[in-house]
């Protein structure tokens, strides 16, 4: 047996998210964008796996999300999608792919799931989505919520600063994640949020709340895989626990090939063919 890897597991579901919370089953989420990692986390047990659009970010090297496609998110998806036996898939729908009107949700929510054959799709944004979300999960597409610090609306807020820190923003965050659970979404992402008012919306719903960076009172848990292996060095918020300094790593790895290859040291005839 392979050290590591998970011979067998659940399928996880939306319906077994569900569970969890009422169980009291803590949820654990990390993103992926490629085979391998995704093959890695499943191996080991992960519950959810965000195909974020974070991937503009870590991977495609832009400021923002903004930038994402629709294109770019099935591309990465059905790599991770080949990885996958046991995880629930979840792939964020990108920026102005689903906000202008409700035909082009449903067409681009629908292209995700029939192209991919992922477990759900994640929407950013409140009661002004509600009637899409519920529309959505009527005709069998799984939708999950996103509330807090919603990154796609980075040039509305100008800043990445914690969100709802006022009553009246927090008030109205409570009352989004409210309509968001009436319209069907089988769990919420809140993101930067104090995590006083992070547990109150958590209390407050029947559905599972996975916090980033919104404390220990929600069911559950996401980080972007490349922060929480040390990869993406410049970026160090207090909410991101760094499991390994893979930067490091890989820099002395790539040294030590280049002066291996440039002495001659590699590779030795046992290399060869």
């Amino acid at each position: 047996m392979s050290t590591g890897q998970k011979t067998s597991g659940r399928v996880v579901t939306t319906k077994t998210v569900m569970t969890m919370k009422r169980a009291k089953e803590k949820i654990a989420m990390l993103t992926a964008y490629d085979f391998l990692t995704a093959r890695y986390l499943d191996q080991v047990g992960i519950d959810i796996i965000l195909v974020g659009d974070s991937v503009g970010n870590v991977v495609q090297g832009h400021e923002t999300t903004l930038p994402v496609t629709v294109d770019d998110m099935i591309y990465h998806a059905k790599a991770v999608k080949r990885a996958v036996k046991n995880a629930l898939i979840v792939v964020d729908m990108p920026f102005m792919s689903y906000q202008n009107s409700l035909d082009e949700a449903v067409r681009n929510c629908g292209r995700v799931m029939k192209e991919v054959g992922v477990g759900a799709v994640k929407l950013e944004g409140g009661a002004f989505i509600s009637e899409k979300v519920r529309h959505l999960v009527e005709i069998g597409i799984p939708v999950m919520g996103h509330l807090g610090l919603t990154p796609q609306a980075i040039n509305k807020f100008g800043t990445y600063e914690v969100r709802a820190t006022s009553k009246q923003e927090a008030d109205r965050l409570l009352k989004d994640a409210r309509i968001l659970q009436e319209a069907g979404v089988f769990s919420i992402v809140l993101e930067k949020i104090p995590a006083k008012l992070a547990k109150r919306v958590t209390d407050a719903l029947d559905i599972p709340t996975i916090g980033i960076g919104a404390g220990p009172h929600c069911n559950g848990q996401v980080l972007v895989v490349y922060d929480m292996l040390g990869l993406t060095e410049e970026f160090k918020p207090r909410f991101v626990r760094r499991y390994g300094e893979l930067a490091g790593d890989m820099r002395r790895s790539f040294r030590r090939y280049i002066q291996d290859v440039k002495s001659g040291e590699f590779p030795t005839l046992k290399e060869s063919y």
